[in-house]
Parts: structure tokens; sequence; C-alpha cells
């Protein structure tokens, strides 16, 4: 999701002539250009706005609720660049708090604060601020609750209501960076000193980190790699025999004896039948199943080897631009934002969305988006980045593709439609997160870095 491997700016010479797929599963759709031959689908057409940030349908509101260089934090600094991976957390009486990612790789206007006590290394400008917000999705105000940690890109809540943030990045310590970067912190959305002395928690692995969904089962961590040369891997960790999931517990795992290996971390192999796959492209038709294993990793800190590199390709399964996660419906989606060829993909697509099954080990093809021709034309889409599970049904996926950027609805009955359009500029949308009583669904254009609140008459979508 950083701006150097980002869709936007990489070349399209093979898209022409490109095919949307439908989908088939639990949330059978048409996606990719097909789409503007599918049946009606979702809220109805966008009404282009006004004041030129957000199109929404009829009877759909906006309000921002974080606005970089902007709104300021309670310390006086403006709200940090570039939000990112995002998760609502419910308060007392309807209110609640967002804890935005910010991907700040050292460009950006406007840094994380390296404030006193919550910076694990003072040289990275990424980090988290935590959006206090009333029953209304309003704002009351802003905090650093992370800082010194370096592109923090996606992530995923716990089942203990804690936010893991990932580092998209492989950046040794030197120069201006004191530490080594490339783990998950744990954020706690209200209780700020446990948020004090960031830990890194090694034991999920140092690589280019994007997502994390976790079982609330067994607290198994499932988390996708967004890298290329080769391309990324989908990973599992398991906890170490006893351990219980609540708010401190995986500090302490990580600060513990041996924390920094503790339980297994592990790369997905998948096989359709006895036939190894190699590379998540080969699925072209949605309702593709595959079996899964897991493949130990021998370094998992990536001390002389990166993570990815330590397999052989006959030894794992690899895609490209693996990006958001969420758990919903009993399992873990992913998302592979698009394929092409030179990077050494088997087919070209625009998007795949996955459905790992951890009782029935295997994953689910649900939705592919064949090659957009025309990314300026409305009710194409591309780039499936970050996803949420919505409680009206199907997902929502923020589109990172070239041309409009969208909210991307997929509903139950099989269509893809746009509830949100970019007015502003080209920017990717990031962090959909509904509130818990499903009212409001927030939601981020990444540059220059807003946080909106929307709202409307949500319901099954015709």
């Amino acid at each position: 999701m950083t701006s150097s491997v980002s869709r936007r700016g990489v070349l399209r010479a093979s898209a022409a002539g490109g095919l949307g797929i439908a989908l088939a599963g639990s949330i059978p759709a048409i996606a990719g250009p097909a789409a503007a031959h599918a049946p009606a689908a979702g809220y109805g057409p966008l009404v282009p706005d006004p004041a030129g940030l957000l199109a929404l349908p009829a009877g759909f509101a906006y309000t921002v609720v974080a606005y970089a260089g902007q709104t300021r934090l309670e310390t006086g600094q403006f709200t940090p660049s570039d939000a990112d991976g995002t998760a609502f957390f419910r308060g007392h009486r309807g209110a609640g708090a967002l804890v935005n990612n910010h991907e700040i790789g050292g460009s950006e206007p406007f840094r994380v604060p390296a404030l006193a006590g919550l910076a694990y290394d003072p040289g990275a400008g990424g980090g988290t601020t935590t959006v206090d917000v009333d029953h209304d999705g309003d704002r009351i105000g802003e905090y650093v609750s992370l800082a010194g940690t370096h592109n923090n890109c996606a992530g995923g809540r716990t089942p203990w209501n804690t936010w893991l943030t990932c580092e998209e990045t492989e950046q040794r310590k030197g120069g201006i960076f004191l530490q080594d970067h490339g783990y998950v912190f744990e954020v706690d959305p209200f209780d700020r000193a446990a948020n004090y002395d960031p830990v890194p928690l090694k034991f999920l692995g140092r690589y280019s980190h994007e997502a994390v969904a976790v079982n609330p089962r067994n607290n198994e961590i499932y988390l996708t790699e967004d890298a290329s040369g080769p391309l990324g891997l989908y990973f599992r960790w398991t906890p170490p025999r006893g351990f219980q999931g609540r708010k401190g517990a995986l500090r302490e795992l990580a600060l513990s004896e041996g924390g920094a290996t503790a339980g297994r971390l592990q790369a997905m192999r998948a096989r359709h039948g006895k036939t190894h796959i190699t590379d998540l492209s080969a699925a072209t038709r949605p309702g593709t199943r595959y079996q899964v294993d897991w493949v130990d990793v021998p370094d998992r800190d990536a001390r002389t080897t990166s993570v990815r590199r330590q397999f052989a390709d006959d030894e794992v399964t690899r895609s490209r631009k693996l990006e958001g996660a969420w758990w919903g419906d009993g399992g873990a989606y992913f998302v592979a934002s698009y394929a092409r060829a030179a990077d050494g993909s088997v087919n070209e697509h625009d998007g795949q969305v996955w459905f790992y099954d951890p009782e029935n080990e295997t994953i689910t093809l649900k939705t592919i988006f064949g090659v957009n021709p025309d990314p300026s034309a409305e009710g194409n889409f591309d780039g499936p980045d970050n996803i949420t599970v919505s409680p009206y049904g199907g997902v929502i996926l923020a589109e990172d593709g070239e041309g409009l950027s969208h909210l991307v609805g997929v509903d139950e009955h099989g269509a893809a439609f746009a509830l949100a359009r970019n007015e502003l500029n080209d920017s990717e949308f990031t962090g959909p997160t509904f509130s818990p009583d499903g009212r409001i669904l927030f939601a981020n254009i990444q540059s220059p870095g807003i946080v909106f609140a929307i709202t409307g008459p949500w319901g099954r979508v015709r």
C-alpha cells in the first residue's frame, strides 16, 4: 500500500482487453468492467459532492473526523499524514475510539510526533493516532497512541479489543533509524498507559507486514505480506500452549524469555489434489478451492535473509501484493490487489478476495476482478486493498487502483457497486470499518489523510 508499490503509476501495457469475472461462494458478484453490465446494485448512483471531497448515493452524508494538516492533536500538532488501516472500538454510552495507522515513510509533511515514552524509534515518522468520537461519530479529540514506527500500513483488531498495527517495511537499523523495523505492534484504544514503551511483537516475524486477522476461537493470527522479488506470502502464527488472549498478553509474551520466537510462524502452501500451487494468480474461477498446509519459517527475524527468500517456490504459495485482511463468517478474508506477468505472476488480474476456512484448512477464491481496460470509467473497479465485512451482508473493499478511486461494495446477491468516490484527488481509500451498531462507516482518503464518518439508509442493498 506504500506509494513505492502502489497500483497508481504502475505501467499497464498488458491491460487492454481485460474482462471482468464473476464471483462465487457466499458473496457471489460481478467485479471489474463487467459490473457496468450487471443488474442495478447498491444504493443507487453516486451524487457529486459540492465540497469536492466524497461522492455518495442519495440520502447518504459524511462528516470529516480528522484531516491531516488541519485538525490538531491534543498536544497541538497537526493530525499526521496518510491515514491507512483503521478500526473502531466501542466505548461507553455509544461513544468510541478510532485507531488510525499513518503510513509515513519519510517525505510526508506531517509526521506522528515522537512523544516521550510512545516512540519506538525517534528516527521514524509513522505510528498511530486515536480519535475519540461521540455516538454520532463526531470528533471529540485526537492523540498519539504509538510513534516512532515506519510505514504503518494496515493491521487488524483483536478479539480482546486492541489494534495490531503493521509496519510495511524491511528497514534495517542505520542512519536516522535507531531500530530495525518490519514488525507488528499492539495498541490499546482506551488505556493510554498500556501503549507506553512500545514493544515489537517479534514472534510475528520481520517482513513487509500488511494486515492481520485473529481467530477468536484459538487466538491464531493470519498475516499478509505485501512484497515482490520474490512475491509475498500468507502466514499463520499459532500461539504457544497455554496462551490466553487478553489485553497485554501479546506484550507479555514478547518480553518473556524466548519471546522473540514464541509460538510457530508458518507460511502457507496450497495444493489442488497433488498439484502444488506456486502462485495464487493461478486461480481464475471464483469458487476455486485449494487445500492448504503450513511450513515453518526458519528465521522469522530475517537476520540475514528476508523471510520470503528463505523458501523455494516449491515449498510455499506466493502472491503479488497481499493486502487487506478481516475476520468474518468464521474465517479470514484476505486480498490480493493485482497480478501481472511482468511481476512473475502466473495469470493477470486486478484483484482477488480469498477466504481461509480454518476448520477445513482450505482457501476459496470468492472474488476476482478482471484486468480493467478503462480505470477512468465509472463502474470499472480495480486494485482492492483494505477489506471489511459489512453487517448488511457482503464485503466492502477500499480501491487502490488507477483512475477513479472508490469504496466498492460487493453484495450477497452477486453485484459489485460503488459506495463512495474520491472527488478530491486520485489517492486510494483506506481503513473501512463500521461502528458496532452498523450506523456509521468510517473510511479514509489516504493522501493527504482524511477520516470520514459516513451515515445513511444502510440496509440490505437491492
